[in-house]
């Protein structure tokens, strides 16, 4: 049997030293032998209000240093089961939106010529409309599980209509998605129009505002989205702005009334079961997390999605 990659221990490197990979995996291109791919996306052109995503990779991977391999609450143990690396980042172009989203696409179909599931970490959200363009490619419309502050359903913005805004209204228009398989988790604040979320339910997105889910344990909600989803392909994208800014104020569209931290881990472990064919991280901006808190959250939140990725075993 092939012995699988293990994050650096803390007991044989100290934490604060050691290569800059999540979780301290070894660095590998070699992506026939892998079966996870985590990778940077180092972009926030796509943004509309603060900018620093692009800073979002690395500090994730540093906070990540933190987190040890085995999962004592759940019992998941992902790296005994599963071969994962860090691939590095994308080489995105910093001075052009519309070239970098080719990029990502074209980078994430050389990468689903193999086995691996790719797993991104962000980066703004408009890097998840190429990928789901890459991943419907190769399995069709997939089921999305979307955890965010904000729908990401205009039309436009400033005239674009490719930004971290406009996401899934590209990726329902584009017949990425299966709507009716489309879950929205968090969703509050303020609108440009009375519709902004209205419209996308009815196109069959399920939504879930955050007023909704607050004191609630999301353990059943979670339950509930992987009964309906069954054995469909799914994508999970996961915007650190759905915590509440007291959990993750490092991003660049913070909304007060957000998700807490122990909801992410309910939502996220009760999952467990689904068919996860990609996911990513994204919204985190170190320049406005000044603690590191923002980044250290989304790192153990990442990890927490490699537990529940087919195939990890449980001790």
């Amino acid at each position: 049997m092939t012995s699988k990659n293990q994050p650096i221990s803390g007991n044989d490197l100290a934490r604060f030293s050691g290569p800059n990979t999540f979780m301290r995996l070894p660095f590998s291109n070699e992506l026939h032998k892998l079966d996870v791919a985590i990778l940077g996306i180092p972009m926030d052109i796509g943004t509309s209000w603060r900018s620093g995503t692009r800073f979002g990779p690395k500090q994730v991977r540093s906070e990540s240093a933190m987190i040890r391999p085995y999962n004592l609450q759940t019992g998941a143990a992902p790296f005994d089961s599963l071969q994962m690396a860090d691939v590095g980042d994308l080489a995105i172009n910093t001075f052009s939106l519309s070239d970098s989203l080719r990029i990502i696409q074209e980078s994430y179909d050389a990468i689903l010529n193999y086995d691996a599931v790719p797993v991104a970490i962000g980066g703004d959200h408009s890097i998840t409309l190429p990928i789901l363009r890459a991943m419907a490619k190769r399995h069709g419309p997939v089921a999305l599980v979307h955890v965010d502050a904000h729908a990401d359903v205009n039309d436009e913005m400033f005239g674009e209509r490719e930004t971290h805004g406009t996401v899934f209204r590209r990726a329902h228009d584009e017949g990425l998605i299966q709507s009716a398989k489309t879950y929205q988790i968090g969703l509050r604040g303020t609108g440009y129009s009375a519709e902004d979320f209205t419209e996308a339910a009815n196109w069959g997105f399920q939504q879930f505002l955050a007023p909704e889910l607050w004191g609630r344990d999301l353990s059943g909600l979670g339950a509930e989205v992987r009964r309906d989803i069954g054995d469909a392909p799914v994508y999970v994208t996961y915007d650190i702005d759905s915590l509440d800014p007291a959990y993750a104020p490092g991003t660049g569209t913070p909304e007060i009334g957000g998700l807490t931290t122990p909801q992410a881990l309910q939502l996220i472990r009760a999952l467990r079961g689904i068919n996860v064919v990609g996911c990513d991280l994204v919204e985190v901006s170190p320049p406005y997390d000044t603690s590191g808190n923002t980044a250290l959250t989304a790192a153990n939140i990442l990890y927490e999605l490699l537990c529940i990725l087919p195939g990890v075993t449980y001790r």
